[in-house]
């Protein structure tokens, strides 16, 4: 069966789009390369409840994979199979007594989340490798479950909502055990429930700091220092963007106040530049940055712990859309994003983005993006929803600019550093092939060095390697956006299996 619409990503973006189209009457295919919904702003342990933030996006969708009108993705209700709503119990249900008018109300609601949950497919698990055209419909090729199962869906129009990954900036010590991403340390204790350490170091810059340390500190880690390289007075640049943005004032306010309550030092226009250790982490070296990021001389401080939770930013997930020749944009940090008009389309045609591939800002303004993208694909349009896209991308864009790494940062690097941890490739190296043998983007730097040729392919190190290029980052460009059995690469890629 053809779907109207095929949506790559199950985070907010795209649990918004799929709820918003079968609402208007799309038939949707839903893929996830996760086993469960939400994303990594609504990741959960195995078992256990989807977030309450999540639920209102997924209540209306299917939890077997493959098999639509099973249940709700947040696991809230259950129908008996033949369209009559059964009883309902945990959040939101129902029992079936009561007034005859809340009867008749609930009566309809219930129909109304069948029909909807009917209309889509949530296929979970599902890596979707590449997109091709194939006459007036797009298909999907994806690697399916642990047993890498070759998939292939077809659909009319596409929706890319696939996300975003963390920028890591390279210093001395960052490959010792113990040194994790920011957004890694908080998707270990939401998805299993573990801390990295107990003692734990929170640096990088941007907003997600603020929530990664809130979130440590309240499961009982001891958070001495959270060190942001950026400067926060950057933001009063943008006053008209957070004047419109109130609540995002707020959050702020309350995360940096709970760190204050348990004894967090907040160490703005500050950098570790070193993390020291034998089997693992012992301790960090802060140090004072200039205005260009630059480590001041004799400003260097040992902070012991015994993790260190870093992350510079998130960079968009682009490989599926810049495969197919989707336009990009630079955004106001310096990473590349997808460029889309106001209905949420690409410039290929039939090709949808919603979310952080359009630029990171956050749930919410993925979940309005989503919401556009749907209406659009269904020919709507929402003029409330474009006003508060427009709210949130301007925060969005202030929030890049506060926060783009300065030039500067490369000086933390000595010869030794180890920039490609993949392939071993340190910084003397990148070094030696700029300035001794003339290279001058990254795609010389890799043939001359390697580095970006192992196991991540340039997702980790990518921008590093750029930077010390000379260059701001630019969009990845690969023919496979993920690992593939070579039996599915044997099959022509516009067939049907």
């Amino acid at each position: 069966m053809t779907a109207d619409l095929a949506v790559v990503g199950a985070g907010p973006a795209g649990l918004a789009a799929a709820a918003t189209a079968a609402r208007l009457g799309l038939r949707v295919t839903l893929l996830d390369a996760a086993e469960r919904p939400g994303g990594q702003i609504h990741r959960h342990p195995a078992g256990g409840p989807v977030p309450r933030a999540a639920r209102r996006l997924t209540r209306r969708l299917p939890i077997a994979p493959g098999a639509p009108g099973t249940g709700h993705l947040d696991g809230t209700a259950t129908h008996d199979g033949a369209g009559t709503p059964g009883r309902h119990t945990g959040t939101g249900g129902h029992t079936a007594t009561g007034a005859p008018r809340d009867r008749d109300r609930d009566r309809d609601r219930d129909r109304d989340r069948d029909r909807d949950r009917d209309r889509v497919t949530y296929l979970p698990g599902h890596h979707v490798w590449t997109v091709v055209r194939d006459g007036d419909t797009w298909l999907l090729h994806a690697v399916a479950g642990a047993d890498e199962e070759p998939a292939v869906v077809r659909a009319r129009a596409v929706l890319l909502a696939t996300g975003a990954y963390e920028r890591q900036l390279p210093f001395p010590g960052w490959t010792l055990p113990g040194v994790v991403g920011a957004g890694g340390a908080q998707a270990m204790l939401k998805g299993g429930l573990a801390l990295p350490g107990r003692r734990l170091v929170v640096a990088g810059s941007g907003p997600l700091l603020l929530a990664v340390a809130t979130t440590l500190a309240a499961a009982g880690a001891r958070v001495p220092a959270l060190v942001e390289a950026a400067d926060y007075t950057g933001y009063a640049r943008h006053a008209a963007a957070l004047a419109r943005n109130p609540a995002k004032l707020v959050q702020g306010a309350l995360h940096g106040g709970a760190l204050l309550g348990r004894g967090t030092r907040l160490l703005t226009r500050h950098a570790v530049t070193a993390a020291h250790g034998t089997a693992r982490v012992e301790a960090v070296t802060v140090t004072r940055l200039d205005a260009d990021w630059r480590p001041v001389p004799g400003t260097g401080r040992r902070v012991p712990c015994d993790a260190l939770a870093v992350g510079h930013g998130l960079v968009p997930q682009l490989e599926l859309a810049t495969g197919l020749g989707c336009a990009t944009r630079r955004t106001p940090d310096g990473t590349p994003a997808l460029e889309v008009d106001a209905e949420q389309r690409t410039s290929v045609p039939g090709l949808w983005a919603a979310g952080e591939t359009c630029g990171v800002g956050g749930a919410e303004l993925a979940e309005t993006e989503g919401k556009i993208a749907a209406l659009s694909v269904a020919g709507r349009t929402g003029a409330a929803l474009a006003r508060r896209r427009a709210r949130l991308r301007a925060f969005a864009d202030a929030m890049a600019a506060a926060h783009r790494p300065g030039p500067g940062w490369t000086d933390w690097l000595d010869g030794t550093t180890e920039v490609c941890r993949c392939e071993e490739v340190t910084a003397a190296t990148i070094r030696e092939a700029v300035d001794g043998l003339g290279a001058r983007d990254a795609r010389s730097v890799k043939l001359l060095t390697r580095a970006g040729m192992g196991w991540c392919q340039g997702r980790v190190c990518g921008p590093a390697v750029a930077r010390l290029a000379g260059h701001d980052p630019a969009p990845d460009r690969r023919p496979l956006s993920c690992p593939v059995p070579l039996s599915q690469l044997a099959q022509p890629p516009g067939a049907e299996r």
